[in-house]
């Protein structure tokens, strides 16, 4: 490596190689085989618990078939960006279905759920407006604020007395956005959408909602936070994700007509990146479909949640205020937690270890997360392995 003083960090860095001396490194694991609920890694077959395959529906036959034909009929890529040639029928299909199953005007597909939100703020924001922020927000909400031309203010999680001051301070005559995540991914809890909204509209500014851990897990069908709360057309702006429930990739942004025409005319992120892979878009349209031809999935979902939260409950784990399928259990110190996170890998269970600094350091835990399709035996195997080595490591 070139002797300059911009590597200088990099040849530096070494608590990943310590941890990976150490056998304790949680990260980059390669899966060789998967359906669903179980992968094959390092040639054993263990637990899925840590997916977002919330439906479980990467492997269902109508997905699989829909991409399959789009594959060929299309080819593997558009090459282009949608603004010039990558604009394809079932880009517009997918935008079409979306804004109605969301019940707004209008939709357009980014190529990943991150530059949906970086297009969104960035796209919107303009010099002297001001976005408001929840601090546990995605880091792709916080990137789009930094590249937005406009001023960014911050409030703690949930805080929304904070909110509201730092809006009331706010005397100018400029926009305001108010973006927060519908569900939050490592604590698993919902956001207060009835106070957002009634904030929102008392200081004249929008609301934005980042869906990606809500749709097909929350709302009547599935259709997210707002409609959770009956609060659909409180929400200015949707975003979301096709890598969760909708087992696929790429993003979207749903919300009156004029505010989507703006975006893909002013969208840094929408104009300048090559569009969403046919068989991405067709696999996305297929799992949409099945999402609404299959409601019983949804409360599979939940109840197989339900089952694992009763269960670390009652093993006397600590697992937050959590709402959803996302079920974090509390560890504390980082050597615990990769410690934690080893001994359940070895024992067939694979989860995400959370550490700073996502989190604070003495808040370190193990993010599981459910698919409609674990069955209870899987996971009371997943109960039965945290429990075993909780008491051995003495986190309960």
């Amino acid at each position: 490596m070139s002797q300059v003083a911009l590597f200088d960090k990099c040849r530096s860095f070494t608590a990943a190689r310590e941890v990976q001396a150490a056998g304790m490194y949680p990260y980059f694991k390669a899966i060789t085989e998967s359906d669903d609920t179980e992968v094959v890694i390092e040639g054993k077959k263990r637990l899925m618990l840590g997916s977002n395959n919330y439906l479980g529906l990467t492997h269902h036959p109508k997905v699989l078939e829909a991409a399959t034909k789009a594959l060929h009929r299309y080819g593997s890529g558009c090459t282009g960006s949608r603004f010039l040639n990558g604009s394809l029928d079932i880009h517009e299909q997918l935008e079409s279905a979306l804004a109605e199953f969301l019940g707004k005007e209008a939709c357009m597909v980014f190529s990943t759920g991150y530059g949906a939100n970086l297009g969104l703020i960035a796209g919107i924001l303009g010099r002297k407006e001001t976005v408001y922020l929840d601090k546990l927000d995605h880091a792709c909400i916080v990137d789009g604020a930094k590249l937005a031309f406009g001023d960014t203010q911050r409030f703690n999680h949930g805080d929304l007395v904070q909110l509201e001051r730092l809006l009331e301070e706010n005397n100018s005559k400029y926009g305001k956005l108010i973006v927060v995540d519908g569900v939050y991914s490592m604590e698993g809890d919902i956001a207060d959408i009835p106070e957002l909204s009634r904030i929102a509209r008392k200081h004249g500014a929008a609301l934005a909602v980042d869906d990606a851990h809500a749709l097909g897990v929350l709302g009547p069908k599935g259709d997210g936070t707002g409609a959770h709360f009956g609060m659909q057309s409180e929400v200015d702006i949707i975003a979301g994700t096709f890598s969760k429930s909708l087992a696929s990739v790429g993003g979207f942004l749903a919300a009156d007509e004029s505010i989507i025409h703006y975006l893909k005319h002013n969208s840094r992120q929408f104009i300048f990146t090559a569009s969403l892979p046919p068989a991405n878009t067709a696999g996305v349209l297929a799992a949409l479909q099945v999402m609404q031809d299959e409601p019983e999935r949804r409360p599979a979902l939940w109840k197989n949640a339900k089952r694992l939260q009763d269960g670390f409950r009652s093993l006397g784990f600590d697992i937050g205020p959590t709402q959803t399928p996302i079920v974090p259990v509390l560890v504390g110190e980082l050597n615990t937690t990769f410690l934690f996170w080893r001994k359940l890998f070895d024992a067939g269970v694979f989860t995400n270890p959370v550490v700073a600094p996502a989190v604070p350091m003495t808040e370190c835990r193990l993010r599981t997360s459910l698919m409609a399709t674990h069955t209870d035996a899987q996971i009371d195997f997943a109960l039965d392995a945290f429990g075993r080595i909780g008491k051995e490591l003495g986190v309960i």
